[in-house]
This record gives structure tokens, sequence and C-alpha cells, in this order.
């Protein structure tokens, strides 16, 4: 017997089996997807660790997966093949069942996907597979539920009932209500944004940024970073000026636990990237300190491919140490407090770009000038450090990006 393990290496959050991907006495193959598990960052496959025959499903469908648990067990191949088979015993023909919506992916669907698609009452050939080899996983199923939901509803004509005499005016009656069952994943997002202002006592400082020097830098190199397959995004300007500014306050790429801080030599910096209505995922980019801004962009890069094709694994957002939120891309100008990704001591928001009057001053005289701006905002763990450090941080942050050499 072969034991099936859930991974061992997960950081800080709960795994659950999302759903089974292959049935008691299917065959496998080594390192074929066996199981499908979700937590609050990432749904992940696990890969079948030997060939064989399943035998045994231990931890099913919603059952919480703690790191190293037995998920379930495989047989030999070999013996399940030399095991004598038993005649086949005709079982009960069970009740017919209502149609399943049809269409060439519905053999492919893991019985999980099946019971999800036919709750839905949605046409799986509609849905674009993001899984292996164009699986349709549960999170594809997930997602096209919150698009169709989305959509504007057809007007339907109601039949009138016939009516004995004119009822009196009307009272108001409130709209229509969409009830929407929490998904596992906005689930366990609650349950770490609920401890983390629970236990650290959140303090935010908001500067103000000039984007002038990154965004000429940005028109005159983005060409030559283009030629080379990489994209240039301010993003990058954010993560290297970040490394910077931890010179300035080591203690803010840290974590807090009961007993220590730990300051962290690599910077390692997550970027929050949201997943539409069904939540947001950060992944990471490891040891920041040691790239060039190409570096940077590069990584980035293949991050945001993997993110936009749901093939983000466990490792590219393990080990983070900082956090930054973009959250001017949808909008906001300040947001406050961004709550921090517990037991990091920190996290940085970008507010919206947006035009602004601001004054300078010009060979010693006061000029109004319009300049690109934007709010960026540093959260604290108050437990970690103070004011000092924290302006200190921010204080640098804004320094680099607003004085960023045209030709670095």
């Amino acid at each position: 017997m072969t034991d099936i393990l859930v991974p061992s290496e997960q950081e800080g959050t709960k795994a659950i089996v999302r759903s089974w991907l292959k049935k008691i006495g299917d065959t496998v193959a080594i390192n074929d997807p066996l199981v499908e598990l979700e937590t609050d960052k990432v749904t992940q496959e696990v890969p079948s660790p030997a060939a064989g025959v399943l035998t045994e499903i231990l931890l099913d469908t919603d059952a919480e997966a703690l790191p190293g648990a037995l998920l379930g067990r495989l047989g030999v191949a070999q013996a399940a093949q030399s095991a004598p088979v038993a005649a086949p015993v005709e079982a009960p023909r069970p009740a017919p069942v209502p149609p399943q919506p049809t269409g060439e992916r519905n053999t492919a669907l893991s019985p999980a996907v099946r019971r999800a698609v036919k709750e839905a009452a949605i046409d799986p050939a509609r849905i674009e597979g993001t899984g292996r080899n164009g699986r349709i996983t549960r999170a594809d199923v997930d997602r096209a539920v919150a698009t169709r939901a989305q959509a504007p509803a057809e007007p339907v004509s109601a039949p009138v009932p016939e009516r004995i005499a004119a009822p009196p005016s009307p009272a108001p009656v409130s709209g229509a209500v969409q009830s929407i069952p929490h998904n596992r994943m906005r689930l366990a997002i609650a349950e770490n944004m609920l401890n983390s202002v629970t236990v650290a006592p959140h303090v935010t400082a908001v500067f103000e940024a000039d984007f002038s020097a990154i965004m000429a830098h940005r028109r005159k190199h983005k060409a030559a970073f283009e030629k080379d397959g990489i994209g240039l995004t301010f993003t990058a300007y954010f993560i290297a000026a970040c490394v910077e500014a931890m010179r300035a306050a080591p203690a803010i790429n840290s974590r807090w636990y009961d007993d220590r801080l730990d300051i962290f030599g690599d910077v390692n910096i997550g970027i929050g990237t949201a997943l539409g209505d069904k939540g947001l995922v950060v992944p990471v980019v490891h040891k920041a300190q040691e790239l060039s801004l190409r570096g940077i962009a590069a990584r980035l890069g293949e991050l945001t491919a993997k993110a936009r094709g749901d093939r983000l694994q466990p490792a590219d957002m393990r080990g983070g140490t900082f956090t930054i939120s973009n959250h001017g891309v949808s909008g906001s100008l300040v947001a406050i407090p961004i709550i921090i990704s517990q037991p990091q001591s920190a996290i940085l928001g970008v507010g919206k770009l947006e035009k602004r009057v601001v004054v300078r001053e010009v060979g010693g005289v006061d000029t109004i000038q319009i300049r690109p701006m934007a709010y960026v905002s540093l959260t604290i763990d108050h437990r970690v450090v103070d004011g000092h450090q924290t302006n200190a941080w921010l204080s640098r942050f804004v320094d680099v990006i607003d004085n960023w050499p045209l030709e670095s």
C-alpha cells in the first residue's frame, strides 16, 4: 500500500478537500492528479505518489486536510492485476435521474464538478477548463456561476391573478434578494482577516508620491523591455522602492510571534491579486533585494501569467515577508487600514494615480504645477514598530519613487 498525503508545506492556511478526481478502483499512473485541495489562497492538485489502484479514501469532500494528513491509499498495480476478480453481480437498477447538461467534456468531469454543474444547471461545454489538459475544475464552475449571476436578467412577465376588486394603494415592496452561499476561499479569507485585526493593533500613515520620474523612465525603457518579452509595470517600481525602504527601517520586513520578532534579510514581497468576487491570491516575488528592475519585472510577468491561468502553485505564494496592495487600480484614493497578512508586520497600500495641483519650488520661487500623484499608505502592527520607523520607511519609499533616475 502507498499512502497519499497532504503536502506538508502550507504557510498559515487551512486546506480543505475540494474534490477527488479519481474514484475507488480506478487505476492511476504516477503523477496523475488524484484530489483537489483548496486553501484561502489557491486550489492545488495532489498528484499520485505511485502507479497503482485507488483503494481507500480517508478524507472526503469538505474534510479539513492538515499538512501531512493521510488522504487515502493506493494498492500496488501489479498486485491489483494478479488479484482474483470476482464475478460481476448485477446491482439493483437505480431510479432514473434528470438528464445532466450536455457537452463533450462531461466524460472528463470529476464527481464533485459533475455535481456542481448539475446543481448550478450550467452547461459544462460553456465553461473554459483551466485544469491539467484543459480539465474543468470546481474553481472554473464557481467562476462561471459568478459570471452568470452578474449578467442582467431578462424581464419575465408573470401571470396576473384574477381579482375581485382593486386593492388599496400597494405597500412598498423590497427589491429582489440574491442569496449566494460563501465559498470556502471567502470563508478562509474572512477568518484570516478577523484574526489579523483581533491580534494586531493596526496603525496607518499616509504619504503622497509623485509618479513623474517613474513615468518618464517607463516611457523611455518600456519598448526595450518588451523586446525581451518583459512588461514594465508600475508594480515593478513599487517593489524596487520597497527594497530600498527596508534598508531605512529593517523591522518592517519582519514577522511577529508571541515569543520573538523575526527580521528577515530576504525581502519576499507578496502582490495582492484580485480574483473578482471570489477573493484574492498573493503571489510572492522572492529575494527581491537580489533582483534588478528588469529581474523584478520579469518575475512579475511570470506570476501574473500563472494567476490569470489559475496555475499558481503553493510555492509561488509561500514565504512572504511583506505585502503590497495596489488598491488604486480599482479606483480608491486611500484605503485605511489595509489588513495585515499575519504574521507579517506591515502592508503597503498604493492609491489611484491622478493628476493633482501641487506646489513646487523652482529657483527659490514657489510654482503651481500639475503632477501625477498618488497616496501611499503603510499600515503597521504597532506591537512591532512605532511611528518613527513607519515614517522613516515611507519617507524613503517616496524619495525613491519621486527621484527615480532616468537612465537607471
